[in-house]
């Protein structure tokens, strides 16, 4: 009866709308399965869970400066003078009913979502998934990666709260800095002098209507071009530029992917259910006198404190101008050289190699040593300014002097970074040289055995075709020139060794029960 009554329903619409062939083709697409390609559906589904939490809360957020006397359920700031904006984020957490909840789920899904997009992109760097044909993919990622940013900025700052007013500071102070029109840009986006009667209505504008509609936007088209293009897979036995190995979109990456959402909407619900996070009446509502002590951003946000820490004092006063370079400089060039690289990297490597072939098998990160080290620079350089944004609580819970753990950064930033990629580089290299050691010996099976001639040998196996298969460099474009290096030395050597494995397979057999029948000597 039910297959009956859904016959009738494709049936009305596809006399309609032509579409079961469409649908055939869809559900038959090829999905390959790999652990990392779940990075970028977290960041998806927090985005949906986003959405659906943001819904709830507007319905009681009231976007406001007006200021009020709050007389609500949290006792301890009875009779404070506030902004409706404050007292109505109070009202969502004491007294709508799981509205604390929603709350907490709502930022712990933005933190998610922030992460799962840092870690998705890296994996796209590290496996060279960025490469031709997916180039505009790749800058749709750092546009994202960029709005998410200013997203969680101005929706952390909507409470109106003694800890978000004090980013709010910040993010003047940075727009004031930008040399000529800084003071006229902060004046337009405040409405006036700070903190002025304007900035929690026009953020909220931004943060519910404009910038999610962007993210929406580029997300669609992000998995319009990854269908179009298909999806990327790692290197495997049977797996080449022309094919893609994998599961079909219906029945089974439609499950596989339907559960994967609830679970990380269980896990959100679970973590707001038993990790407080912004507890935005333990600091009272914003007013510019009081600053609270460790007051920490999210840390996406944490890099922009550090660097806006270790800068030295740079003024200059030109004219009747001030050039703040001490914030203007931290605030904006560190993260922006970051994100230009980002952008242009795919035509720079594609420009250094000359390979301008689509690839659509990715690299094991030890196969592209070079790009892995500058990656796992970046990725330091990042981690000292990042922990350089909580240098007063490192201070605190060490007990050191601040400037200590200041002078320490400013020293870290450019000898860490150095001393990253120089280690990264050589343990590629290294991890190359095993993989060769294992295609040309074999793997090591613990079985000892003696010779006629009294000598003990160590028995080996040749590795699987599966695993032939993971460990093969990949192949150079045509017309690259040679270069005397480890890594092309090592890929003529793994194709030699890719021939005698096959040529002796049958050699060590007939001498291994020859050896049997020897017997010891």
């Amino acid at each position: 009866m039910a297959n009956r009554a859904l016959d009738g329903v494709g049936g009305f619409l596809d006399d309609r709308f032509r579409g079961a062939k469409s649908f055939r083709t869809l559900f038959k697409k090829i999905f390959p399965d790999h652990w990392t390609f779940l990075l970028g559906e977290i960041a998806l589904y927090c985005f949906i869970i986003l959405l659906l939490t943001g819904t709830f809360l507007t319905f009681f957020f009231q976007p406001s400066m007006t200021d009020v006397i709050y007389h609500g359920s949290y006792t301890h700031l009875d009779g404070i003078r506030m902004s409706e904006a404050y007292a109505s984020t109070l009202n969502i957490s004491f007294d709508v009913r799981g509205g604390l909840l929603m709350r907490q789920i709502h930022h712990w899904a933005a933190d998610l979502f922030m992460a799962a997009i840092f870690a998705h992109m890296l994996r796209i760097f590290f496996t060279g998934a960025y490469r031709k044909p997916r180039e505009v993919n790749w800058l749709i990622g750092i546009v994202l990666l960029t709005l998410g940013m200013l997203e969680g900025l101005f929706g952390y700052s909507l409470p109106d709260d003694l800890l978000s007013g004090a980013g709010l500071r910040i993010l003047e102070g940075v727009m004031q800095s930008i040399p000529i029109v800084g003071t006229y840009l902060a004046f337009f986006l405040f409405g006036g002098a700070f903190p002025g009667h304007l900035i929690i209505p026009r953020l909220y504008i931004l943060h519910v209507l404009l910038i999610p509609g962007l993210i929406l936007a580029l997300i669609t088209a992000h998995l319009f071009i990854m269908f179009h293009q298909k999806h990327t897979q790692m290197p495997g036995k049977g797996r080449t530029d022309k094919n893609v190995v994998g599961a079909p979109l219906y029945p089974y990456f439609m499950a596989k992917t339907g559960a994967f959402f609830f679970f990380t909407f269980a896990a959100l619900a679970l973590a707001s259910t038993f990790a407080q996070i912004n507890p935005v009446w333990l600091y009272g509502p914003y007013t510019p006198v009081a600053m609270s002590a460790g007051s920490q951003p999210d840390f996406y946000m944490g890099m922009l404190e550090g660097a806006l820490r270790v800068m030295v004092p740079w003024e200059w006063n030109v004219a009747g101008h001030t050039f703040s370079f001490n914030v203007f400089l931290p605030a904006l060039l560190p993260l922006g050289i970051i994100f230009t690289a980002a952008a242009l990297w795919p035509f720079i490597e594609q420009w250094i190699t000359g390979d301008k072939r689509e690839h659509h098998v990715n690299d094991r990160p030890r196969n592209a040593p070079t790009r892995t080290a500058l990656g796992m620079a970046v990725i330091t350089f990042y981690g000292v300014l990042w922990l350089e944004g909580a240098n007063d609580i490192i201070a605190d819970h060490l007990n050191i002097a601040l400037y200590t753990t200041t002078r320490i950064a400013q020293v870290s930033m450019f000898v860490a970074p150095v001393l990253a990629y120089i280690i990264t580089k050589r343990i590629c290299l290294g991890l190359q040289r095993k993989d060769l050691h294992l295609l040309e010996h074999g793997v090591e099976t613990g079985i000892i055995r003696q010779m006629p001639s009294g000598e003990f040998i160590e028995i080996t196996r040749p590795v699987s075709e599966e695993e032939q298969a993971k460990l093969a460099f990949p192949a150079r474009p045509p017309g690259l020139p040679a270069h005397d290096t480890d890594r092309e030395r090592g890929a003529a050597r793994q194709q030699r060794a890719h021939e005698r494995t096959r040529r002796g397979r049958t050699r060590r057999g007939r001498a291994r029960r020859g050896r049997q029948r020897a017997g010891p000597g």
